[in-house]
């Protein structure tokens, strides 16, 4: 019994920790993406063949005649694996999650299918990883890294509050709220995908005035090729490349789906907010919602500076953990 309690002590301590490491990679990952690193190392799982980073003359050159269409950016490899080396960490974590909540499954708080889904999902994620580097950042490979990213967090947040939060199902008992409360995740994720669909084809600056877009409440838009899923990056349909409509049609996409998004997340605040065992969440929630749309606002007006566009990644994983916290501390203890 002592070896079993134990284990469960390994398993509560390793769900916190990488709860909070898959906030880290998915903030490291951002910042990669928006510093141009995605590709600073050409192969994958290493960087010119090694697994680390050319750095003396001759390794730079060695790298250079065994990689000749890519340019050695020392920076940019080291960004790209030092996201390489947290995101194989976190892998680490999570598979010992599994391991522990098999041997630990009469004392989890959870499904052991549920650390079992999140080892299958965080395998993917390392697959879409390598697929970003091969597909040379295809726009749908690295939203959906960006989605699955997300979704670990989501994941490691829920096993992390069902074993060091409070939760109950008879806090909210009205049907049509807890349907509202788990709806917001979706809106939620549906805004994160049109994030990074707008990142991962550089359409964060299509329009530089606000409220308006080019002047205009709706400017001239090409939605056919802005969200066709299956091309390469800068790319339309046919194989030409994407017109000042397209990338405006994506931003404004985002603008319309943070709008929503907005609007729906507060009017949940205002209900959620009648219930003291929620009304801490529900501040908490309203004030990162403000802060996430203040950043938007900003990195258009200001024109996408690093420090806020990383920030404004941030804030996005900062709102998947208060809602799934949200949603977690309505439900029931029911594995």
């Amino acid at each position: 019994m002592y070896l079993t309690t134990k284990i469960y002590r390994y398993f509560k301590a390793l769900v916190l920790i990488a709860s909070v490491l898959a906030l880290c990679v998915a903030v490291l990952g951002a910042y990669v993406r928006l510093t141009d690193a995605g590709l600073g190392c050409p192969d994958w799982p290493g960087c010119y063949g090694t697994l680390t980073v050319p750095q003396s003359e001759a390794a730079i050159a060695s790298a250079q005649a065994g990689y000749p269409h890519s340019t050695v950016e020392v920076g940019k490899a080291w960004r790209e694996m030092a996201h390489r080396y947290l995101a194989g960490i976190l892998g680490l974590i999570v598979l010992a999650i599994f391991i522990f909540g098999w041997r630990a499954k009469a004392e989890i708080k959870c499904s052991p299918w549920t650390p079992t889904f999140l080892l299958v999902l965080i395998t993917f994620q390392a697959m879409l990883g390598m697929w970003t580097v091969t597909m040379l950042l295809k726009p749908a490979i690295v939203s959906a890294h960006l989605l699955g990213g997300m979704s670990t967090l989501a994941i490691l947040t829920w096993l992390a509050h069902r074993h060091w939060g409070h939760y109950s199902a008879s806090i909210v008992k009205s049907g049509r709220l807890k349907f509202a409360i788990r709806f917001a995740l979706l809106i939620l994720f549906m805004q994160i995908f049109l994030g990074g669909w707008t990142s991962t084809n550089y359409a964060a600056l299509a329009c530089t005035d606000f409220p308006t877009c080019h002047g205009m409440w709706v400017p001239e838009m090409d939605f056919k090729d802005a969200f066709h899923m299956v091309r390469e990056l800068g790319q339309s349909a046919n194989g030409g490349g994407l017109t000042l409509a397209s990338i405006t049609a994506i931003q404004w996409a985002h603008r319309v789906g943070a709008l929503i998004t907005f609007i729906y997340l507060g009017l949940l605040v205002l209900n959620i907010m009648k219930y003291w065992q929620l009304k801490r969440l529900g501040i908490t929630l309203f004030v990162v919602l403000c802060a996430q749309i203040l950043l938007g606002i900003s990195n258009l007006i200001l024109h996408l500076p690093l420090v806020l566009a990383v920030a404004h990644n941030f804030t996005a994983g900062l709102l998947v953990i208060i809602l799934v916290t949200l949603n977690s501390k309505i439900s029931s203890s029911s594995r």
